[in-house]
């Protein structure tokens, strides 16, 4: 599996530089580093795809990341079918989690917030889990709520909202849920990143993993992808019928976080391989989004798996995730959409260094309504 390969930078509202890929190796320090003593921030976010790692120091107006680690472990796989975690996909979150804790240590973090989603929140043995990455890997993690989640995506990707919009629809598409917040102008302070103004959020009970074993990832007709936009677009339009009203879509643009629309964005600009620093905060047009969307469609498996930006642990949830994105599109026609290689962690980041003061005091977002889902009233 490949560790950071999609490692983030600071909350630039431009583009950061590329990182390399660590492979759970200690990244060299300079003379700077070793003689620092303010504080290091760590951020870790276990999704039901990936387990990703941010260790960070604050910088003037937002904060410099010094650490990073990335893995897809496919922690709930099978879950849709059994209920459970099983016994090796718990082994490679566990293997991965180690290498977040030594990173940790090496980098002297001070303070952390460490945090499970959709799949420990589904599977029936999601405390035993927990409990076991306690004992053996020596750190907690908190399973967040939906409302929590929603909350950290904003706080992530607001330095890539366009000023002169009035709305944007941020969509985070994961492996077991997918989250949709309607976001307005921000709030800027005298120093740090913005502060989000959240008008309506849903957590979406359809991510990349889940549709993938409900429809198939590996040979998807044009019929069986259509399906899954359909299934999809029952979620969706839910949100857009609560939370849409009044929105103007030409002064609106979509802003997208995920693995599905950063692949889509590199295949896009046709990158020999992935690379941060063209994908985070790239804008496409919508005639440009449905052209890729229509390559990847009539691509093979093999096809798909040979594309550098989708490469063999993506390929059979690449569809699945377009398929989303799809929905998405078609309940909110904008023009332009955003592309953030960003999200959660940074969103965490934000939060802790508010917290302290690192900025100023400034109040943390609030999310409208209760954490529930949209089957439950959303």
């Amino acid at each position: 599996m490949r560790d950071e390969a999609r490692a983030s930078s600071g909350l630039d509202p431009a583009r950061g530089a590329p990182w390399r890929r660590s492979r759970g190796r200690r990244w060299p320090r300079s003379a700077a580093e070793r003689t620092y003593r303010g504080p290091t921030y760590a951020a870790l976010d276990l999704g039901t795809n990936n387990c990703r790692l941010l260790v960070a120091r604050p910088t003037r107006d937002g904060f410099r990341v010094i650490d990073a680690f990335s893995r897809i472990i496919r922690l709930g796989e099978g879950v849709l079918a059994s209920g459970r975690l099983s016994e090796p996909a718990i082994a490679r979150a566990l293997e991965a989690l180690a290498v977040c804790r030594d990173k940790m240590r090496n980098r002297e973090v001070t303070r952390a917030r460490l945090i499970a989603t959709e799949a420990c929140r589904a599977a029936e043995n999601g405390p035993e889990f927990l409990a076991r990455v306690t004992a053996e890997v020596g750190i907690e993690l908190e399973v967040i709520d939906r409302a929590t989640e929603a909350e950290l995506a904003a706080s992530g990707c607001t330095p890539l909202l366009d000023p002169e919009a009035e709305d944007a629809i941020l969509f985070d598409i994961g492996g077991g849920s997918s989250e949709l917040v309607r976001l307005g102008r921000s709030r800027w302070n005298g120093g740090g990143p913005p502060v989000p103004e959240i008008r309506g959020w849903a957590s979406l009970p359809v991510g990349v993993v889940t549709l993938a074993e409900r429809h198939g990832g590996i040979d998807v007709e044009p019929a069986l992808y259509e399906a899954m936009v359909v299934e999809a677009a029952r979620h969706v339009d839910a949100f857009a019928a609560a939370h849409g009203a009044g929105l103007r879509l030409e002064a609106a643009h979509l802003l997208g976080t995920s693995g599905t629309v950063t692949t889509i964005a590199g295949v896009h600009l046709r990158l020999p391989r992935y690379e941060r620093r063209y994908v985070d905060g790239c804008w496409m047009t919508d005639a440009e989004i449905s052209r890729v969307l229509e390559h990847l469609v009539a691509l093979s498996y093999a096809e798909r798996v040979a594309n550098p930006c989708i490469g063999s642990e993506r390929a059979d949830l690449v569809l699945a995730g377009c398929a989303i994105l799809e929905a998405i599109r078609r309940a909110f026609p904008c023009k332009r959409l955003r592309v953030a290689d960003r999200g959660l962690r940074e969103g965490i980041l934000v939060q802790l260094m508010r917290e302290d003061g690192v900025w100023g005091r400034e109040p943390v977002p609030v999310v409208p309504g209760s954490p529930s889902r949209e089957r439950d009233g959303e």
